[in-house]
């Protein structure tokens, strides 16, 4: 059996299905007919077989749709977008009837596999908030997709500390978080601080994906505008709280 997709062709021996005819049943059949009667020869093939080449061809012609993601900065450090990409899917339950149709058949023709469009999850118009940190200036930019609609004055991390260069996702938010010291030297000795009006952490937290970073609120709002942390991104607790929700 031949396969098409697109230019690329596949094929599979159709020894794999184990292929029977039920001859006894048809000459039963053809003795019991009226002359001209067209008499079916029954044809069996192994169930588990085409699952498994239904399967082979979904791993093989399936194609994950991609959302759209930031692909970078431009000259002015606003967010560009790489386009959404539309991903396909194996109309299943169609390649096992195909199959099941062309083994009895006897052809060698390639069978069309039908696929069903997988519309990706996110647009560049519906993207979202996307947060640019500028370490020089220590701000802030959100914006939503590409319009901007905040700038604000932050800390970022001490030479020793710096705040990492990189694109990075939120992937912990915590409400009133507690503070654990690091593993680190200038952490040593220290205990953990309960939420409350020293807590380091301010009232938010949000976690970035590079271990042990994220930007919150702090207590220490005369560190705001300077170079002043262990490398996490410091705001104004009301700024912090206004960020959180969005």
């Amino acid at each position: 059996l031949r396969f098409r997709v697109a230019g690329d062709t596949w094929t599979v021996p159709a020894g794999r299905f184990r292929v029977t005819a039920d001859v006894d049943t048809a000459v039963r059949t053809a003795l019991g007919a009226r002359p001209g009667t067209a008499v079916p020869l029954p044809i069996g093939a192994r169930s588990k077989a085409i699952e498994r080449t239904v399967g082979e061809l979904a791993r093989r012609y399936d194609r994950p749709a991609r959302d759209a993601r930031v692909a970078g900065l431009d000259a002015k450090l606003r967010p560009v977008f790489e386009p959404p990409v539309a991903g396909r899917e194996l109309d299943r339950p169609a390649a096992a009837r195909a199959i099941r149709d062309a083994l009895p058949a006897g052809t060698r023709d390639g069978i069309r596999l039908r696929f069903r469009r997988v519309a990706p999850g996110r647009t560049i118009r519906g993207f979202g908030p996307v947060m640019v940190i500028r370490r020089g200036s220590n701000t802030l930019t959100l914006f939503d997709g590409r319009r901007q609609v905040r700038v604000f004055r932050v800390a970022t991390g001490l030479a020793q500390y710096p705040t990492p260069l990189g694109r990075f996702d939120i992937v912990d938010k915590q409400y009133h978080p507690w503070w654990y010291p690091p593993p680190s030297d200038w952490a040593k000795g220290l205990k953990p601080v309960p939420p409350g009006p020293s807590n380091p952490l301010g009232t938010r937290w949000m976690g970035l994906s590079a271990w042990g970073v994220g930007i919150h609120g702090t207590p220490s709002p005369a560190s705001i505008g300077y170079s002043a942390s262990h490398g996490c991104i410091r705001m104004y607790v009301p700024d912090a709280e206004w960020l959180f929700e969005r």
